[in-house]
């Protein structure tokens, strides 16, 4: 049994996580977010703590992870680098290693023709913290897992595949459900993907954009 802090735990992947986790293993949540009562549904269950709080915030967001084992953030933004030092300083301050890190396509440069060229566009507001973040986390002693999903869909479908940061990304989408697996198969063994930026895609989507713009 482990005991995981979810920093961002209102977002749709990491609320696949939550509900997989409390059905599928033993493990302790700790769910950490602006808005506690969105997650009301778990302020009875002996297994999760819910925890209103601002991820810019080091001091709280460091006595919240005070003893879990794994931390899980699936925060966003423009602000994302701000939020990605705060993490990290936090995790200094209370000793943790092990982070799994929702990031995106293109944080490492790694999406090519004209697909990467309309991602550059699409998500240019955004691209600028992911790309920070990359380097926060590269420059950090953190045992860190960079995840950089493909645009997500809610499709109700767990298929996907694996890049690492030498090579080029591939497809254009991959559903919630196969990024959340993904998390849940790291939670489970976290030797794997140590230092690692792994990036997820659903096979057979390649194309100049996703299918539905």
């Amino acid at each position: 049994m482990s005991k995981i802090i979810i920093i961002g735990a209102h977002g749709g992947t990491a609320r696949i996580v939550t509900e997989r986790l409390l059905s599928e293993t033993s493990d302790e949540l700790v769910l950490f977010l602006r808005n506690s009562s969105r997650l009301s549904q778990y302020k009875d269950n002996p297994r999760v703590t819910l925890v209103e709080g601002d991820v810019l915030n080091t001091e709280d967001l460091a006595r919240s992870m005070s003893d879990a084992d794994i931390v899980y953030s699936n925060v966003g933004g423009t602000d994302l680098e701000k939020q990605t030092a705060s993490i990290i300083k936090a995790m200094d301050q209370t000793g943790k290693k092990r982070l799994l890190f929702i990031s995106a396509l293109g944080a490492r440069h790694e999406v090519p023709g004209k697909f990467g060229e309309w991602n550059e566009q699409a998500i240019s507001a955004f691209l600028p913290g992911f790309r920070a973040s990359a380097k926060l986390l590269d420059d950090s002693d953190i045992d860190f897992t960079e995840i950089r999903p493909a645009w997500l869909t809610d499709n109700q479908e767990i298929k996907y595949e694996t890049t690492d940061e030498t090579e080029k990304f591939k497809g254009t989408e991959v559903s919630r459900a196969s990024v959340a697996d993904f998390v849940i198969n790291v939670i489970a063994d976290p030797a794997q993907y140590e230092r690692a930026s792994v990036g997820l895609d659903k096979p057979g989507t390649e194309g100049d954009k996703p299918s539905w713009t």
